[in-house]
């Protein structure tokens, strides 16, 4: 049939309806298809052997991914009745969350969460300095949802009457809810397709189950499930036996309470969690030589103190997670990973030691951040930990700040919170004990030469080989945070020897960062591999001081969820029954389990469990449930 114009025969055929029909049924296929890959591609940065490792290994997973993405699809084709909104909105809805995973994997070693959206201000602060770039594959891929959203829209109007619409849509839209909530969060439901949970490394089960699965399954992961025989009776049981056994001694030979000195009850007690702290000049035996000696108080202090490393829940981020960990003895294993209990669960008045010791001892409670209070949602958190004063980056007045390359203005420096926490010690309102939380953020990620000076910047004199000329800029920057850190430490402990009063100083570094491009810091020297999960890249240095007691005492590697009950051991510090419990499990089970490692009480280092440490993990279970999401059970009677 020929068109024809004004009485003359036009040279073009009518446009075959058919062809166009039939493209509009099948497009929905395709594109769903096309996005399902595309979001693989940006989520790995390549697809090398994703169809023989993952795909074909774990289909189920992928047709189920592919499903959703074709009913959201064709709930957006029936509310808008043209392809073009619906393709690109399924191509975002795809390519946009994994673009996000992979930059989160890059910064912090875990994928895309649902509960990531809480964290969404915090995140875009830091991703927005991280350096982190497009890739080719997130480039090439909104390329092609473009393109594909400007060919969908030659595609055909659908125009069926409002009862086939409806018909439709009721279909489109039960396919939805169904594969969402009659599977995705059915444990059983995704266990019967072969998708087994793998809490302990997400971003392995990203890999295997792709970034849309994975990311669905996980709101299984929302809700904290109370343990099998969490009952008032089983809280009172265990904690009836804690109380009926003998006190143990002390944990460690040296320490001042093993010596049986008395006396101290109620010293200040001063906590402060540096920002990526560890001893870098360990990376001296692997080929790396600095131009001076990177922790020359902390090595000099360690003669004189506690001392030993904290096996930290976390990498690239999440400082929050470490602090929670020491300040309340809970576990972040236990939780959902990549969650942040500050903003989830510490929601009212909780245990933790601040609290304790305000309640029990009549502590001054108070906290110092280097940056925003509302950051990780320490502005509510801590006033339900029991820290009464909370001095924020908004209370100081001209601080000091260093490294302006990615952080505008710079970050407050490591010598600017040793004076804050001095001027807070001396200018507390009362004459009794204190409590002071301090956490810096002079060593924040990411990293670069341009930071520093050359002539303050620390340098590196010799690297193995491998190791390119911005990565060795990235650690000297490092190195230089390190060093002025421990400068800080000696500031400390030199004003805090010099007071009448008795001081306890506990010194850490919350975790690890990639240094430069990646794990190449890591990698090139061997210290470590480019495993986010790898142990070696989660224990951090600890440092417990005090003017009152000079005795070295070696405490190897314990969980961060340890610190707060081993500084009260090594003191003799009336301890509550829940850190007498973790005293015991240290001794008689495991010294950390985290991220699905053991460190066992000799110090080996394994993925296992015993049957004897799995009760000992089960009941630490038990007791943190009880005392964060349960009635407290066992703070009854307590005085």
């Amino acid at each position: 049939m020929w068109i024809h114009s004004q009485g003359q025969t036009a040279l073009r055929p009518a446009r075959p309806r058919w062809a166009l029909r039939l493209a509009g049924w099948l497009w929905p296929f395709c594109f769903s298809a096309l996005t399902l890959v595309l979001t693989e591609w940006i989520h790995r940065g390549d697809l090398d052997d994703f169809w023989q490792s993952y795909f074909f290994p774990h289909k189920n997973a992928y047709y189920l991914a592919f499903l959703l993405l074709l009913a959201c699809y064709l709930v957006l084709l029936i509310l808008t009745r043209r392809h073009w909104p619906a393709t690109l909105g399924v191509g975002v809805l795809g390519c946009l969350p994994a673009a996000v995973c992979f930059f989160e994997l890059q910064l912090r070693g875990e994928p895309f969460l649902p509960w990531d959206f809480s964290q969404f201000e915090e995140a875009t602060q830091v991703v927005g300095k991280a350096g982190l770039v497009w890739q080719t594959s997130m480039k090439v891929s909104l390329a092609l949802v473009l393109a594909a959203t400007v060919l969908a829209a030659f595609l055909p109007k659908i125009t069926p009457g409002w009862k086939k619409r409806l018909v439709e849509a009721a279909l489109s839209v039960s396919l939805l809810l169904g594969i969402v909530f009659g599977v995705y969060l059915q444990p059983q439901g995704t266990l019967d397709l072969g998708i087994v949970p793998d809490e302990w490394m997400q971003d392995r089960y990203y890999r295997y189950y792709g970034v849309i699965t994975g990311f669905m399954t996980n709101l299984q992961n929302l809700d904290i499930d109370e343990p099998e025989d969490y009952s008032e009776e089983s809280v009172l049981a265990l904690k009836e036996e804690l109380l009926s056994q003998p006190q143990p001694d002390p944990l460690f030979a040296g320490s001042y309470a093993a010596q049986g000195q008395t006396g101290v009850d109620e010293p200040t007690i001063i906590y402060v969690m540096d920002e990526s702290f560890w001893d870098v000049s360990r990376l001296e035996d692997y080929g790396v030589t600095f131009d001076r000696e990177i922790c020359p108080n902390l090595h000099k202090l360690q003669e004189i103190s506690a001392w030993g490393r904290v096996y930290s829940p976390s990498f690239g981020g999440g400082t929050c997670d470490v602090e929670f960990e020491a300040l309340t003895g809970h576990s972040c294993a236990y939780l959902p990973t990549g969650c942040k209990p500050y903003q989830q669960h510490v929601t009212s008045p909780t245990f933790a030691l601040p609290a304790y010791l305000k309640e029990e001892f009549g502590y001054e409670t108070l906290a110092i951040h280097g940056y925003y209070k509302k950051f990780w949602s320490r502005i509510t958190a801590y006033p339900n930990m029991g820290i009464d004063t909370f001095i924020g980056l908004e209370d100081m007045v001209n601080p000091e700040k260093k490294r302006p390359e990615y952080w505008q203005g710079g970050l407050v420096t490591d010598a600017e919170m040793a004076r804050q926490i001095i001027s807070a010690y001396e200018e507390r309102e009362g004459d009794g004990p204190l409590f002071l939380h301090a956490v810096t953020m002079q060593n924040h990620t990411s990293y670069s030469a341009k930071n520093y000076p050359d002539d303050e910047r620390v340098r590196v004199l010799e690297d193995p080989e491998g190791m390119d000329a911005e990565t060795i800029g990235a650690l000297e920057d490092f190195a230089t945070g390190c060093w002025e850190a421990d400068a800080m430490l000696g500031q400390l402990t030199e004003y805090f020897s010099g007071v009448s009063e008795p001081v306890i100083l506990v010194f850490w570094g919350d975790h690890y960062n990639p240094i430069g491009s990646g794990y190449e810091v890591y990698t090139s020297t061997g210290y470590a591999s480019a495993d986010s999960n790898d142990p070696q890249l989660h224990q951090t240095d600890l440092l417990i001081w005090s003017n009152y007691w000079q005795q070295p005492v070696e405490l190897g590697t314990i969980g961060a969820y340890e610190v707060s009950p081993v500084m009260m051991d090594l003191y003799g510090l009336q301890k509550p029954l829940y850190f007498e419990y973790l005293t015991r499990q240290l001794s008689q089970g495991y010294r950390s389990r985290t991220l699905g490692t053991t460190v066992d009480p000799d110090g080996t280092i394994t993925q296992q469990l015993t049957d004897e440490q799995m009760e000992w993990y089960q009941n630490h279970w038990l007791l943190e449930y009880d005392l964060l999401f349960g009635q407290e059970y066992l703070l009854e009677g307590e005085e």
